[in-house]
């Protein structure tokens, strides 16, 4: 029987893996594949491609092991890389748009509601449906945490338009719960 430990130092793993000890190196990837999988994914409406983002992610985890310095998370700085790889694809693919808006809607509340009924894969599935701009900036602000400060800089763009790109894919969630509700259970 493998015993787990309950509290999460990987100081001694990290050790190992930048001396190049490769079976260190599986056992991180081990531990934090199946979560960068899914921080890939959200960027990523491709399973194998997010899966490719991932794999190149620790790459260069991998590969820049040694500047990480012991400051903050290990999974905090592991997750910052797929997140980066994430955009740089999307990139890549000349799917990140953004329209700059002068005019920022003032419908910016905090919280978006989804009905208890639907499931994570349902909301990754509506999420999925969003332009690329609106969900790389709804991902970034309302999963990940950023400030439209940091989105705007990690984007390229004004801190107005990650602004209005958050509030006009909130807007079209919205519709988009609306209208599954109404296709799942009858008008309401």
């Amino acid at each position: 029987m493998k015993l787990i430990s309950l509290h999460k130092n990987y100081d001694r793993h990290i050790a190992k893996a930048k001396k190049g000890n490769r079976k260190a190196q599986h056992e991180l990837y081990q531990l934090f594949a199946p979560k960068m999988m899914s921080v890939c994914r959200q960027y990523v409406k491709n399973t194998n491609l997010a899966e490719e983002v991932m794999l190149t992610g620790f790459l260069k985890v991998f590969t820049h092991l040694g500047s990480y310095e012991g400051a903050g998370s290990f999974e905090g700085w592991i997750r910052r890389i797929m997140v980066n790889e994430s955009i740089s694809e999307l990139r890549k693919q000349k799917k990140l748009f953004f329209q700059d808006e002068s005019v920022i809607e003032n419908s910016l509340s905090h919280a978006t509601d989804f009905p208890s009924e639907l499931e994570v894969e349902d909301i990754q599935k509506l999420i999925d449906t969003l332009p690329e701009g609106y969900k790389t900036v709804f991902v970034l602000y309302a999963v990940e945490g950023y400030k439209h400060s940091e989105i705007a800089e990690l984007l390229q763009i004004s801190e107005g338009t990650s602004k209005s790109q958050l509030s006009k894919a909130r807007k079209m969630l919205q519709n988009l719960v609306q209208q599954q509700n109404k296709t799942s259970y009858g008008t309401q």
